[in-house]
């Protein structure tokens, strides 16, 4: 069975950004243009707008048309920090549990998030890190394969990921993205927590001067986390 045309369409629009073709802020065909070249109504066009948007990949805006996202942030006002360190400043023990450790083809939001053709190679670690033998942060985290080879060889109960990487590849910047989300099956068991459970999230993107190294979403409960930052501004 032949795929739904908004999907053949998605897939056109993400294999022009993946590959480089269409750079950030490069605005992409309209609804009119798309549904004209692809043979279909503009609201099979718009639903694949729309899903590239809802996912990050596009901005569209009102009267001037959809273009490709930046791929990085202005600023930041949270501080990347090693959990280690988080969790020893409060006087308390780091340890950690290594769930997977794998070599992964990159699905369209992967490959979208790490600047990366479809399939490309990754990596995936999935670590659950504990606060005096309490669980307190699941770690899945992606990385580019090519930026760091060597990532899959790791022991990740002796150096956390995050650490291993600002120590091959120095990080430059990162992108944050904090939201409220409730626990699924799979982080109510990792992190031993009954339904309903309300967690924090954090989603975040690093690069190095080389590109985007890791995509990583870091997910605690959300009774025994709390997120601060401070911004200083100009007079």
């Amino acid at each position: 069975m032949p795929a739904p045309k908004y999907l053949t369409i998605k897939q056109y629009l993400f294999n022009e950004i993946a590959s480089g073709r269409w750079t950030e802020h490069h605005k992409v065909p309209s609804e009119n243009q798309l549904a004209t070249q692809f043979s279909v109504s503009r609201m099979t066009a718009r639903r694949a707008l729309q899903e590239l948007t809802e996912e990050g990949a596009l901005v569209r805006t009102k009267g001037l048309g959809s273009f490709v996202a930046s791929f990085k942030n202005q600023s930041s006002l949270l501080k990347v920090k090693n959990i280690v360190d988080e969790i020893e400043l409060r006087g308390m023990k780091h340890s950690c549990e290594l769930v997977t450790l794998e070599k992964r083809s990159s699905n369209p939001e992967v490959s979208v998030a790490l600047s990366l053709p479809l399939e490309s190679p990754v990596f995936f670690a999935a670590l659950i890190h504990y606060q005096d033998r309490q669980p307190i942060q699941l770690e899945a985290r992606y990385v580019n394969a090519r930026l760091v080879p060597n990532f899959i060889e790791q022991d990740f109960t002796k150096i956390t990921p995050h650490e291993y990487l600002a120590k091959t590849l120095p990080l430059t910047e990162a992108e944050h993205v904090v939201e409220a989300v409730l626990a699924d099956r799979q982080v109510l068991h990792y992190l031993k927590l009954n339904p309903p459970q309300a967690c924090l999230q954090l989603t975040r993107r690093s690069w190095s001067s080389l590109g985007v190294v890791s995509f990583t979403q870091l997910t605690h409960p959300g009774q025994h986390y709390r997120m601060g930052s401070q911004a200083r501004f100009g007079d």
